[in-house]
């Protein structure tokens, strides 16, 4: 099966070629913790859960915040097939630009047990929308500088005094949708 790969030190693509068994993805990683996501049309990127506490380099793909090795597979419904994208289109896709909100936040993220992209719930005018931490860090990134600020200093706060993060994260996203048109 075609695929690729992304190397975290370097950010260099490449393509391999994988026999697909039941336990492909987890020897990949060395790991049995994977996220999976979708991000990628017609695609799925498998990704290492355990990157964000071994401070892995954070970049994007597209505009999907992603943390240490890559491996990326084709997706047909439920299936892992060869990959639909070329290896220079998906080389342009990669930004290796992570700002100091994102490196700042992450790093203090890093020592807690959290998941950027485990889901939780906000509500919106009664209906209710699953949210993760990548798309509330997504969120505040863009705010003025204030706001970013106002985060920060509000996350090292709840570290102090070893609150929940992913609650103080559902609260911020919550805030996030309420101004949310």
């Amino acid at each position: 099966m075609k695929a690729l790969s992304i190397d975290n030190q370097t950010l260099t693509v490449k393509e391999l070629d994988i026999t697909m068994a039941a336990n492909t993805v987890y020897t990949f990683f060395s790991s049995i913790l994977i996220d999976e996501l979708s991000s990628l049309k017609e695609h799925i990127i498998y990704t290492d859960a355990n990157a964000l506490s071994e401070r892995k380099t954070p970049y994007f793909i597209g505009e999907q915040l992603i943390l240490g090795d890559a491996l990326v597979l084709g997706r047909e419904d439920f299936n892992d097939v060869d990959i639909q994208i070329t290896k220079e289109e998906f080389t342009s896709l990669i930004n290796r630009d992570v700002n100091e909100f994102y490196k700042e936040v992450l790093d203090l993220l890093a020592d807690t047990d959290v998941n950027l992209y485990r889901t939780f719930t906000v509500e919106k005018n009664g209906e209710k929308i699953p949210l993760n931490i990548e798309w509330t860090l997504y969120t505040f990134n863009i705010a003025d500088e204030r706001t970013k600020i106002y985060f920060i200093n509000e996350l090292k706060k709840t570290l102090q005094v070893k609150e929940d993060v992913t609650v103080y994260i559902q609260k911020m996203a919550q805030l996030a949708m309420n101004v949310a048109s």
